[in-house]
């Protein structure tokens, strides 16, 4: 599996150890689930960069990054909270229904409008 992988994503899974690469798939959930609600007030941050110095593109790409790993820490956070409180196939099986949960929404919403 490891030889077929990018050489980053090899190098990442061989430095973790193998009972943290059991935690991913609900990190990776509950920060999709997490994405859009943690994203909303990043205005501030978009306020900040575009009186910057920075280019147009670079600033999108510090505030798509910027909100992805927020996303992904806060995940990682709510996966080992509800993992230590109710059991790891509960805190990954509560974050997959949480990103169900949004994407039926998001469905519902748009097939009413």
């Amino acid at each position: 599996m490891l030889r077929r992988s990018p050489p980053l994503l090899a190098l990442v899974l061989d430095w973790m150890p193998e009972s943290w690469l059991l935690l991913l798939p609900g990190t990776t959930m509950w920060a999709l689930a997490m994405y859009l609600p943690l994203s909303l007030p990043l205005s501030r941050l978009e306020e900040v960069l575009a009186q910057g110095p920075l280019e147009e593109d670079l600033q999108l790409v510090v505030l798509v990054s910027s909100s992805l790993l927020l996303a992904l820490g806060c995940g990682a956070v709510i996966n080992l909270a509800l993992g230590w409180a109710l059991g790891p196939g509960w805190g990954t099986s509560l974050g997959l229904m949480a990103a169900l949960y949004g994407l039926f929404w998001g469905l519902v919403d748009n097939r009413d409008s």
